[in-house]
C-alpha cells in the first residue's frame, strides 16, 4: 500500500531537487509510510518507524559523533530514509561521516543538490498513500460484496477458489487436514507444477496463527471451519511472481507490494472471506422436495448437526404424525453401492435416482407400517429414524423395512419393463441398477445400514451416524446381507468410511505429523516405510528388516530414529498399536 523510497525519488518534485543517492542503496526499496521536515537532531523520539525525514540540515550537530549519533537514532526507529537539501547547511555535499554512518546503517541517504520546496514533496506522497490507501478500501469493499454474493448464492467450492484467485491474480488452494488438495485456481499458472509433490510443500507451510504468512514459503493460510470444527486450509501464494499493481481511475499504476514484503491486508481479508464462504456453503444443505419432505429433512439435518434442540425436533415431529418420545429409536441409512449413475438422462440421472430411491424408502416404510422421519441427508442417501415401540420390535421391523424395499424396487422394476419407455411411471423408477434387481443382494442393489438402537432423543444422533458409517463400510462388502449392521464392519472399513472426518485427520496428524514433515524434508529416506514394515511385522525387527530390504543395522537405526522424532516407545504395545492404526487412517485417507 505504501510507495518505497525508490519511488519518492522518481516523483516529480523530487527529480526538480536533482535527487543524489549518497548511502544506504540497498535499502531503497523500504516503504514509506509518511514524509515529515526535521531540523532538530533529536527527532527520532518524535518518529514511530517508516517515515522520510527531509532536513536542510541547519539543525544538526557540527561534530562527528553528533551526526554519527544522529544517524543511528533514525536507523533505530526505523525511518526509511533521509533526504537532506543542499545549500543551507550544506552545500559541496553532506559530510563523509554522514554518509559512512548512514551507510554502515543500510540508511538511505539522498542530496537534493537544488532548492526543492518540501511541501510538494510532502503532497505528493501524502497523495500517494492516500490513493493507494482509497485503492485498498474500494478492493476490500468489492471483495466483501463479491464473497457475499457467492453466499447468498449457494456457490459451490469451485467457483468459490476460482473467483478468490481472479480477486487476487494468485494461485489458491483449498487442502483438507491431511494436506490433500480438494480445490485450486493456478491462476494461469501451470497446475501441474503447483500440485506437484503438495503434500510434502505443504507440510513445509507452517504459518503463526489462524490466518498469517509464512515468508520462507510465500504462502498466504487460514483454516476453514465453523462451529468449532475446523476442515481444511485455504492458501494463497504471495507474491505470485513479480510486483503487483492496482490501477488507479486515471488509469496509471500504483505498486502495492513487492516480493519479500507480506501480502496486503486485502488479501488476508480476501483469503479469511473466502474460507467463511466456503465453511458456509458445506453447512448449507439444499433441497427441492415438497414442503412436507423439506420438514423430515430439516428435523434429520438439526439431529445430525446438533442445531436446534430436541425437544423442538420431537414437538415438530410429533406435528407431522412421528411421534419420537418415549420411543426406541434405531437409525436407518439406505443408498446405492456406485456413486455414479448409469448414464441414462445425462446430468440429471444422479438426483433422480436419489428421488426415486426417497420415493421407494418412504413407500416401504408405509407398507411395513413403520412410523419414522425419513429424506434425503446427502447426495447419495436417504436416511430414516424410526420410532418402535419397544426394543424388542428391532430385528422384526428392520427385517420388514428390507423385505418392504426389496418388493417396492422390483415392482417398480416390473412397472417399467412392461409399461415401455413412453408409458407414465407408475411407482418410483428405482430399477436403474438393473443386474441387481432380483438378486437378492441388499435389498436389490441398494445398501440397507442401520445403527444400534438407543432409548431417547437425545442419543438418536448416535444411531443415524453409525448407520451412515456402516452403510459407507459395506460399499465394500460382498456379502447377500439384507440389513448391515455394526458388527459387520471391520477396522479398515471403519477407517475408510471416515476418511474426511477431520478428527480422524487430526489424530493422524497427531500421531505421525513429525514424521511425515521429515520424509518430507528428506524425501530419500522414507521413514514411514520403516516404520509400516516394523509394524506390519508384528514388531519383529529382524522381519520387519528383510520386507523393508535393510540390513538389521540400518534398521535397527531407523527405528531409533523414528521413536526420536515421534518421541515415542516403539516396545511399546500401546504406542505401537496407535501408530498401526494412524498408518491404516493414514492409507484410507489417502485413498480415493
Amino acid at each position: 500500500m505504501f510507495p518505497t523510497v525508490r519511488e519518492v525519488l522518481a516523483l516529480d518534485p523530487v527529480r526538480h531537487g536533482a535527487p543524489r543517492v549518497v548511502a544506504g542503496d540497498a535499502g531503497l526499496d523500504r516503504p514509506v509510510r509518511w514524509v515529515h521536515v526535521a531540523e532538530v537532531p533529536d527527532i527520532a523520539t518524535l518518529l514511530g518507524g517508516g517515515e522520510l525525514v527531509l532536513t536542510t540540515g541547519i539543525g544538526l550537530p557540527a561534530d562527528d559523533a553528533g551526526l554519527r549519533a544522529f544517524i543511528g537514532d533514525l536507523a533505530d526507529v526505523g525511518v526509511s530514509g533521509l533526504v537532506v537539501e543542499l545549500g543551507r547547511r550544506y552545500v559541496s555535499g553532506v559530510p563523509r561521516v554522514m554518509a559512512a554512518a548512514a551507510e554502515r546503517r543500510g540508511l538511505p541517504l539522498v542530496e537534493l543538490r537544488r532548492a526543492t520546496p518540501f511541501v510538494r514533496i510532502t503532497e505528493a506522497v501524502h497523495a500517494l498513500i492516500v490513493d493507494a490507501q482509497l485503492t485498498e478500501l474500494r478492493a476490500t469493499e468489492e471483495i466483501h460484496q463479491r464473497f457475499t454474493d457467492l453466499s447468498v448464492e449457494g456457490a459451490d467450492t469451485a467457483e468459490v477458489i476460482r473467483q478468490a484467485a481472479e480477486l487476487s491474480g494468485c494461485p489458491v488452494v483449498l487442502e483438507n487436514l491431511s494436506r490433500q488438495v480438494l480445490g485450486y485456481d493456478p491462476a494461469g499458472e501451470s497446475a501441474e507444477s503447483l500440485l506437484d509433490g503438495w503434500e510434502q510443500h505443504s507440510r513445509r507451510i507452517r504459518p503463526a496463527g489462524r490466518t498469517a504468512y509464512d515468508p520462507d514459503s510465500g504462502w498466504l493460510v487460514t483454516v476453514v471451519g465453523a462451529r468449532g470444527q475446523d476442515w481444511g486450509r485455504l492458501l494463497l501464494r504471495w507474491p505470485a511472481g513479480g510486483d503487483l499493481l492496482t490501477r488507479r481511475d486515471d488509469d496509471s499504476a500504483v505498486p502495492e507490494a513487492r516480493p519479500g514484503d507480506g501480502p496486503p491486508t486485502r488479501l488476508t481479508i480476501l483469503v479469511e472471506r473466502a474460507a467463511s464462504t466456503l465453511a458456509l456453503g458445506r453447512l448449507i444443505r439444499r433441497d427441492a422436495e415438497g414442503l412436507e419432505r423439506q420438514i423430515h429433512r430439516t428435523l434429520l439435518t438439526a439431529l445430525l448437526d446438533h442445531s436446534r434442540p430436541v425437544d423442538e425436533v420431537a414437538l415438530r415431529a410429533k406435528a407431522l404424525g412421528v411421534v419420537l418420545d418415549r420411543r426406541h429409536l434405531v437409525g436407518v441409512l439406505v443408498r446405492h453401492r456406485a456413486d455414479d449413475p448409469t448414464g441414462e438422462g445425462g446430468p440429471e440421472a444422479g438426483p433422480a435416482r436419489l428421488r426415486d430411491l426417497s420415493e421407494a424408502v418412504v413407500q416401504a416404510l408405509r407398507e411395513a407400517k413403520l412410523t419414522a422421519l425419513t429424506s434425503a441427508v446427502d447426495d447419495q442417501s436417504v436416511g430414516a429414524l424410526l420410532a418402535l415401540p419397544d426394543p424388542a420390535s428391532e430385528d422384526r421391523a428392520l427385517s420388514a423395512f428390507a423385505a418392504a424395499l426389496r418388493r417396492v424396487r422390483l415392482d417398480a422394476g416390473a412397472v417399467r419393463t412392461s409399461a415401455g419407455a413412453d408409458a407414465p411411471r407408475a411407482l418410483p423408477d428405482v430399477s436403474r441398477a438393473a443386474p441387481d434387481v432380483g438378486g437378492g443382494r441388499s435389498a436389490g442393489g441398494v445398501i440397507v445400514a442401520a445403527g444400534s438402537g438407543v432409548s431417547n432423543l437425545r442419543e438418536a444422533r448416535r444411531s443415524l451416524v453409525e448407520a451412515r458409517q456402516v452403510a459407507e463400510a459395506a460399499r465394500r462388502d460382498r456379502r447377500d446381507l439384507p440389513i448391515f449392521r455394526l458388527p459387520h464392519v471391520g477396522l479398515a472399513g471403519l477407517l475408510h468410511l471416515l476418511r474426511d472426518e477431520p478428527r480422524l485427520q487430526t489424530f493422524v496428524e497427531r500421531e505421525l505429523g513429525a514424521l511425515l514433515e521429515y520424509d518430507a524434508r528428506h524425501p530419500r529416506e522414507r521413514l514411514l516405510d520403516t516404520l509400516r514394515a516394523y509394524l506390519e511385522q508384528g514388531r519383529n525387527k529382524s522381519a520387519g528388516a528383510a520386507a523393508a530390504h535393510l540390513s538389521r543395522p540400518a534398521f535397527y537405526e531407523r527405528l531409533a530414529r523414528i521413536a526420536r522424532i515421534l518421541d515415542v516407545d516403539l516396545d511399546s504395545v500401546e504406542a505401537s498399536l496407535s501408530l498401526h492404526v494412524a498408518l491404516l487412517a493414514l492409507e484410507a485417507v489417502r485413498t480415493p
